[in-house]
């Protein structure tokens, strides 16, 4: 059997200099994911978490600890038991913070 999948392009080419956090996901139908977050351009380091919520309004900490990196490239972390909805949250910091990202959510069934 061939399992379903989906990747879901949350944020393209956007500019930050504090926190970003995506838009909700409707996730329930998977049973994993992996987050994906290219940093294009970047100014200090940037952790990255996702947070998760029963009806994509009130949020929690998924619980994974976060991925950080403190130069230009790609950064991943896997996912499981997260139920209805995710959210990926990007910080960036440093002593003039700044960070360009595309962030993947890569689900499978």
């Amino acid at each position: 059997m061939i399992r379903n999948s989906h990747t879901a392009v949350l944020e393209r080419n956007v500019t930050f200099t504090d926190v970003l956090v995506t838009e909700p996901y409707e996730v329930a139908w998977s049973s994993e994911a992996r987050v994906f977050v290219r940093t294009l351009d970047l100014s200090g380091h940037i952790e990255a978490s996702a947070e998760i919520s029963p009806d994509g309004l009130f949020w929690i900490p998924e619980g994974t600890p976060p991925v950080t990196l403190a130069q230009a490239g790609l950064l991943s972390f896997p996912l499981r038991d997260y139920g209805q909805w995710l959210r990926v949250v990007v910080r960036v910091s440093g002593e003039t913070p700044s960070a360009r990202v595309i962030i993947y959510l890569a689900l499978k069934e």
